[in-house]
């Protein structure tokens, strides 16, 4: 794998190295000496799968508190989204700063995503499918979210004619700006 550093400390955008021949290409998705190798969260403790019918839909913006924050590698394996990511580490120098990334089946890039990060996505095509490898556990108690429309971070989210959005994901809390946010 590749590795690209994102604009978000402990962030990034992981990119295929392939081997081809005329049949096709081989290439790793997961490798725990490699990610240790470079410092990053090598746990892998589920895989979830996400799909999504319709474009425009909206997951997000999810993280677990500790003791079961979360590691996440994520790469689209169908179709494309908008991947959007905030920093919620109060120490961190990117503290509350957001990114965002397209990941398609197309261009087979992911995200690595630390613990820590809230992290959403909105679909970009219809009958989108986003592959995880997750670090932790699911544990219900420890989920939370932030508001995906939070004008606090003001994320530009791509366009859309209209979305499909849960209402847990619409009613997630919005965070104070100026005062230290509910969730740390």
């Amino acid at each position: 794998m590749i590795y690209h550093e994102t604009s978000l400390k402990d962030a990034y955008v992981l990119e295929l190295e392939k081997i081809g021949d005329e049949r096709g290409f081989f290439a790793r998705t997961w490798c725990q000496e490699e990610l240790a190798s470079h410092g990053l969260d090598k746990d892998l403790a589920q895989c979830s799968l996400s799909f999504n019918h319709k474009k425009g839909t909206l997951r997000g913006m999810h993280f677990q508190i500790p003791p079961h924050g979360e590691t996440k590698l994520v790469r689209c394996t169908k179709g494309a989204i908008f991947d959007v990511i905030i920093d919620l580490r109060a120490k961190s120098p990117t503290y509350l700063k957001w990114m965002g990334v397209e990941l398609s089946a197309e261009n087979q890039t992911m995200l690595y995503i630390p613990k820590g990060f809230a992290h959403g996505f909105q679909t970009l095509a219809d009958d989108s499918e986003v592959f995880y490898f997750i670090s932790e556990t699911y544990h219900p108690e420890a989920a939370r979210g932030v508001h995906w429309n939070d004008p606090a971070f003001q994320i530009k989210w791509p366009e859309a004619e209209s979305r499909v959005i849960s209402g847990k994901d619409q009613n997630w809390p919005m965070c104070v700006q100026g005062q230290t946010p509910w969730f740390l």
